[in-house]
């Protein structure tokens, strides 16, 4: 979903699949602003530099202390382009979230500490598979509610929407398929995916700067996070430097070049049913070379600052994504609006449930949330954003959430059509 991970994706698709209709829509807005890919990087860069300098200045400084600097980042972006400023979609943004993500990926996970997420623990993988639950649960109960309000061919559109919220873009085609779900279906499900998990994730970023209030206010055991985090701290003093040209250069070299090959290793490799696809190959080989790297003497370059460069990327990501949101999507389909509100609180409801009584940090949380229902692309967004070495939690997470995707949103798909009242459909 474009949630943050598959949005820009499942954006294209509807673009795609709806090429007609957009047309006409096209001939009734006005064109945005700003459309060349030039043009567009260079205003998410002054708003992201914009937002930093601002970060530092006296009065201004005291907002960031409540609301974080990222939460800036992703919705500055996003009312640009309810403005009309920027587009909602374009190639820079597919191009840094097909090669600038990986990129990043590796150089925050160059540094990895791999002893320290082992002592991590199994309650990142139990949050997943409760963020998993909530939304099979979630998507039948949201049906229930606002099935009076919602076409009879709704639940088809909301089995590939589970396929999304629980793996991803490929989940959300591939259970689109198996329930026979009509395009015009298909473009309509994009709304509530990428406005409603754009929203939460939203809420995520800000709790990630509240993190240590929220984790003492419900006792939740953080003792392992924080032993990461300063692991972490004291290799980053110990290695520290000043960079130089040279340090720069293999630090940019080392990112572009992995994530390149990456990608031209995904496609060469076989998909997997719709469990692992191209894309789920590129990160999984990312990940897996940056945790190679990290026991090897590459990893000193975190003293010259790659994960610092890998943030940046992460940051600018963020700015791509949230400019490919679209604030006045609302409008057009508010059933499909609340559908989707309703469907998530179900989703978070489960997870605060489990998170309570197993007293999870609040960062298992919001991390094995947007492992469901962002992905590869979001989730280690959201988890450097609680600490730069927790990034490659959300990665693994998010693959792990693209084997779910299809056969638990096949047991949602049951109880969709219970719902609807249709007889089942026959075996694929």
């Amino acid at each position: 979903m474009l949630a943050l991970s598959c949005a820009p994706t499942l954006l294209l698709l509807a673009q795609t699949v709806t090429s007609a209709p957009a047309a006409t829509s096209a001939a009734a807005d006005p064109p945005p602003l700003i459309t060349d890919p030039a043009g567009i990087l260079a205003i998410l860069l002054v708003v992201l530099a914009g937002i930093f300098w601002l970060t530092q200045h006296r009065v201004f400084g005291r907002l960031f202390k409540v609301v974080p600097a990222l939460v800036f980042c992703y919705f500055v972006p996003t009312t640009l382009t309810t403005l009309g400023v920027i587009p909602d979609s374009s190639a820079l943004y597919s191009w840094i979230k097909s090669f600038v993500l990986p990129a990043s990926l590796l150089l925050l996970i160059l540094a990895l500490d791999v002893p320290g997420i082992i002592r991590l623990g199994p309650k990142a993988v139990i949050m997943l598979l409760a963020g998993t639950t909530g939304v099979v649960l979630g998507g039948p109960l949201a049906l229930l509610v606002c099935r009076e309000w919602l076409p009879s061919d709704a639940w088809q559109g909301m089995t590939a929407l589970a396929g999304s919220w629980i793996g991803g873009g490929a989940n959300f085609v591939a259970l689109g398929e198996i329930a026979g779900t009509s395009n015009a279906m298909l473009a309509t499900m994009v709304i509530p995916d990428v406005f409603v998990a754009n929203i939460w994730m939203g809420v995520l970023l800000y709790l990630s700067g509240h993190q240590r209030r929220v984790d003492a206010w419900t006792g939740a055991n953080v003792q392992a996070i924080r032993a990461l985090e300063r692991r972490m701290t004291d290799f980053q003093e110990r290695v520290m430097r000043i960079p130089a040209l040279s340090d720069l250069m293999i630090i940019l070299a080392f990112g572009f070049a992995g994530s390149w090959l990456s990608y031209r290793a995904g496609l060469w490799l076989p998909e997997i049913g719709t469990a692992i696809s191209h894309s789920t190959w590129k990160y999984i080989i990312i990940t897996a070379v940056g945790v190679i790297l990290s026991f090897t003497p590459v990893r000193n370059l975190e003293g010259a600052g790659a994960s610092r460069i890998g943030s940046v990327m992460i940051y600018l990501l963020v700015a791509c994504i949230g400019a490919s949101a679209d604030f006045a999507k609302i409008v057009e389909a508010p059933a499909f609006i609340l559908m989707g509100f309703i469907w998530i609180s179900v989703h978070i409801f489960v997870l605060l449930v489990v998170g309570w009584l197993i007293k999870a940090p609040i960062f298992f949380v919001a991390v094995g949330s947007q492992a469901n229902i962002g992905g590869a692309a979001s989730a280690p967004i959201v988890a450097a954003a609680y600490h730069p070495s927790l990034a490659p939690v959300g990665v693994l997470l998010a693959v792990a959430g693209y084997v779910l995707g299809t056969y638990a949103g096949l047991v949602c798909m049951k109880l969709l059509q219970t719902v609807a009242g249709h007889a089942p459909l026959p075996t694929p």
